[in-house]
């Protein structure tokens, strides 16, 4: 019989104390496999969603939040801005394309974003099937969208006022569906685009109608409430001309506007810094319980080369040689780490997707069925932790001393 069908027959001699093991391991590297996936997807959407986009003009208020609300659309924004002052900011010389976003409705929780041709272009959009919006209430939808809501070219809907929920419908128009992005790999693969020209008209026709109910429940007295003709977006997009406006333009926003400039790299290091620290945390422990798997393993295989020393001194006897019981204790601890190690993988990725079916943004959803390439430094670490577990314990067992131990029984 082989060494290695030894140490498998040997390891489920002890099923409740090999199982102890396998579930230490399988632990640790489920929650390294877990860290490794989101930390990494994270990563790539925050780069792939900014990597444009060099500055964000918004409301007053948190930069993280407009950052948040506009380039990865997972977050309220912090208020509207005047169209008047955008359209003078995206005239300035330090600017070489400007992208308006007009946020506010949405379709069973998908953003509907009225935007212009630029937002095409800064990120590189191509349809599947059908065009690009053009005429008011024209949408071009989102790979994932399509999918999910199963909507094609021709088919129409209604949105929903605000960025989540259903209660509230606009039912005065129906958007239509004219085009289905290519998939993209960012952001806009969840998204609803259309003219900023149909978001202002469906929220001037709500405003009426909100006018109009209020009039009625007030006796019929003279409505208060006024009419904004000012026309306001959610945000501005800026892509910079040169290095010169790095220092020049957010300083100009900030200190001579009633506006506030974000920027998506440094907002998204802050964010990135803070999810670190707490993944760092769980990695300490994770690395904790694996050091502690790889202790269980050693007293193990210890324990039960004690047990075992009059049946490997027999196997002395009847012709193996001290190599092949140093090999059949090194199987027995490599067998048992990477059994772990494996199932710890498969829990990491099924766990990770489940977390990402209950999360509520499909903007910053994460999946656990993607496989990555740093993954075999998990495999490679479960193969160390088996042989340095098991080397003291088999280095032992190649020193035994058949006589003594023959002698002994």
């Amino acid at each position: 019989m082989s060494p290695l069908k030894i140490s498998w027959k040997s390891l489920w001699s002890k099923p409740l104390s090999s199982a102890l093991n396998i579930m230490l391991i399988a632990f640790g590297t489920g929650i390294l496999t877990i860290l490794l996936l989101a930390s990494t997807q994270i990563g790539e959407k925050l780069d792939n969603n900014a990597k444009d986009i060099d500055l964000v003009v918004g409301a007053k208020g948190s930069p993280l939040q407009l950052i948040l609300s506009s380039i990865y659309y997972i977050d309220f924004p912090t208020g509207n801005i005047p169209l008047k002052e955008a359209q003078e900011l995206a005239r300035s010389p330090f600017v070489k394309k400007a992208v308006p976003l007009a946020q506010g409705d949405n379709y069973q929780g998908i953003r509907i974003v009225g935007t212009d041709s630029n937002f095409v272009s800064i990120y590189k959009l191509k349809t599947s099937t059908g065009k690009f919006w053009n005429a008011d209430f024209e949408v071009t939808i989102g790979s994932t969208v399509a999918i999910n809501q199963k909507l094609k070219i021709g088919d129409t809907f209604f949105g929903a006022h605000g960025l989540t929920g259903s209660s509230d419908i606009h039912k005065t128009h129906a958007y239509k569906v004219v085009g289905i992005l290519a998939p993209q790999g960012n952001v806009t693969d969840n998204l609803i685009l259309t003219n900023i020209s149909s978001v202002w008209k469906m929220h001037e026709d709500h405003e009426k109608e909100e006018a109009t109910e209020r009039h009625e429940h007030q006796d019929h007295r003279p409505d208060q409430t006024g009419h904004q003709d000012e026309k306001e977006i959610t945000a501005l997009l800026i892509q910079y001309r040169s290095p010169m406006s790095v220092v020049m333009f957010p300083r100009m926003v900030n200190q001579s506007t009633n506006l506030q400039a974000a920027s998506p790299a440094m907002e998204s290091t802050r964010l990135f810094s803070l999810i670190g620290v707490g993944v760092d945390t769980l990695q300490w422990f994770a690395a904790l319980i694996m050091l502690i798997a790889a202790i269980s393993v050693f007293v193990n295989l210890y324990n039960s080369l004690k047990e075992r020393s009059y049946d490997l001194a027999i196997m002395r006897t009847l012709g193996a040689s001290r190599s092949q019981l140093f090999c059949i204790v090194i199987f027995e601890g490599i067998l048992l780490t990477l059994a772990g190690t494996i199932i710890g993988i498969v829990l990491g990725h099924l766990i990770l997707q489940l977390i990402g079916n209950y999360q509520e943004s499909s903007q910053a959803r994460l999946s656990g069925f993607i496989l990555l390439k740093d993954e075999i430094y998990l495999f490679v670490a479960g193969l160390a932790i088996g042989i340095f577990a098991a080397v003291i314990p088999a280095m032992q067992a190649y020193r035994s001393n058949i006589s003594k131990i023959l002698s002994k029984n």
